[in-house]
């Protein structure tokens, strides 16, 4: 793993998801095969593969502070194109640096991640008056998680985070994206822990190899996501969690 430490001059960016967004770090740790943020390499000048390469932004929170004084309030994503709780977060702590300068400024914040390290942060998380944090849960069956994503972290322990955030009081959702073999059977793993549910495809192709190499080409098809996602939505339905597919 090659970790550079860099200081960049903007933190906060325009975002299509949200109002903004702030992303800590450039490059992932969990390095997961289907990953859109690899087109980042394009920008960043890295020749390394994706999952290998980190650049730290160790001067985020400074530039945060000083860019949401000037900047229009609005809801920032916290993270568009890395896991802003990937293992380096527990080092350097820029995530919550950059959560708590939100939160004492009263800036909506929503939270994405596939790691339980966010529980390190549940007292400014709890704080923020404007806030909900996700996990993205792509299957509930562990074997493909490793098959997809081996550098993530395990299902359970994404539920346990998830079980622990929604109890804390605070709202949460779970992000099916993509939707991979066995998510089917997510929808009873997540009730009692989420507000609500997202579920997206993979409409793009990265990870079209684990798919061959595994026999599951039959579980990329159009007819496989329309199916799954339908089911994911009506059990959903009936334990009354929300749920909208956006693709």
């Amino acid at each position: 793993m090659i970790v550079r430490e860099i200081r960049p001059k903007s933190i906060l960016s325009r975002s299509k998801v949200h109002d903004y967004v702030v992303n800590p770090y450039v490059g992932c740790q969990h390095g997961c095969s289907y990953c859109y943020a690899r087109f980042m390499k394009r920008f960043t000048g890295h020749s390394e593969p994706w999952g290998q390469f980190v650049d730290v932004k160790v001067n985020a929170a400074e530039l945060l502070r000083a860019e949401i004084q000037r900047k229009k309030r609005g809801t920032v994503w916290v993270s568009g194109v890395c896991d802003p709780y990937q293992p380096l977060e527990a080092r350097y702590g820029l995530t919550r640096a950059c959560l708590s300068i939100l939160a004492e400024n009263d800036w909506p914040v929503a939270v994405q991640t596939r790691s339980p390290l966010i529980l390190r942060d549940v007292d400014i998380l709890e704080a923020a008056r404007e806030l909900e944090a996700g996990l993205t849960v792509t299957t509930a069956d562990d074997g493909v998680r490793r098959l997809f994503e081996p550098h993530a972290p395990p299902i359970a322990e994404r539920l346990r985070a998830l079980e622990e955030l929604h109890r804390q009081g605070i709202r949460t959702y779970a992000m099916i994206a993509p939707l991979l073999p066995g998510a089917e059977a997510l929808p009873e793993a997540l009730e009692g822990k989420v507000d609500y549910v997202l579920v997206d495809r993979m409409n793009y192709h990265y990870a079209d190899w684990v798919y061959r190499k595994h026999g599951l080409e039959g579980m990329r098809s159009e007819e496989f996501f329309h199916s799954a996602a339908r089911a994911i939505e009506a059990a959903c339905a009936e334990r009354g969690i929300a749920c909208r597919l956006v693709c």
